[in-house]
């Protein structure tokens, strides 16, 4: 059987050239919602999962965060690189599926924009997300809807050198397999929002037309907690 994930790598190094400037309206309507959601990272050890080309870590050591920045494709993070040249930024080359290689509790937030469909163990990489977070941590995590694979939508681009479209690869999780998991790392959910694009982002941004009032992105914020805490509250 196919893998649907076997070709996520180097689609993504095949995407980075264009990646920032290709009209892709779902960075554009993903980003505002986790920058409020994250909130003040002033002083804060933030790593960004799934960095690519560091969009979330170009604002977050703009914002006074110290931040460390992981992907597996090669030429996305080139792109960041290039992009964060003369900050201190820190760029890790690591396949999430694998165990992070930081210690317990060494950040204090957690960012990952756009991933989980790339992800086929939600569990493992949510755990690994609230090992990594201290005691007090918050982690923002978004994805693309659930619901744009009922369209036949999923991480896809137009090869500029070829012509060709290409998908990288992605798995339909469903909602509840993100906040589950989410849940099972012991995680503290405050928010899953869910956001479709309106009229005014639709003008701005065209290739989002079709999915106006079509539910495209969702956010979960969440706060580092145990089960044991979480019981002893009142």
């Amino acid at each position: 059987m196919d893998d649907p994930l076997s070709a996520v790598r180097d689609g993504y190094d095949r995407w980075a050239p264009v990646y920032d400037h290709d009209g892709n309206p779902l960075p554009a309507l993903e980003e505002p919602h986790v920058r409020r959601a994250l909130g003040d990272v002033r002083g804060c050890r933030v790593l960004d999962l799934g960095c690519g080309t560091g969009r979330h870590a170009a604002w977050l050591a703009g914002a006074g965060a110290r931040v460390t920045a992981v992907d597996f494709s090669e030429e996305m993070l080139a792109h960041a690189r290039d992009k964060l040249a003369g900050t201190d930024v820190r760029f890790v080359v690591h396949d999430l599926h694998e165990p992070l290689p930081f210690g317990d509790a060494s950040f204090d937030a957690v960012v990952s924009g756009l991933v989980l469909e790339h992800l086929r163990d939600l569990d493992g990489f949510f755990r690994e997300a609230r090992r990594v977070l201290t005691a007090r941590g918050r982690a923002v995590v978004s994805a693309m809807h659930p619901a744009m694979f009922l369209r036949d939508s999923r991480a896809r681009f137009i090869d500029p050198d070829t012509g060709q479209v290409v998908a990288p690869g992605s798995l339909p999780h469903q909602l509840g397999d993100f906040v589950m998991a989410a849940v099972r790392a012991d995680f503290a959910l405050s928010d899953v929002g869910e956001y479709a694009p309106d009229a005014a982002f639709v003008r701005q941004y065209p290739r989002a037309e079709s999915y106006e009032g079509w539910p495209m992105l969702v956010v979960l914020a969440m706060e580092a907690s145990t089960r044991a805490t979480r019981t002893a509250t009142p």
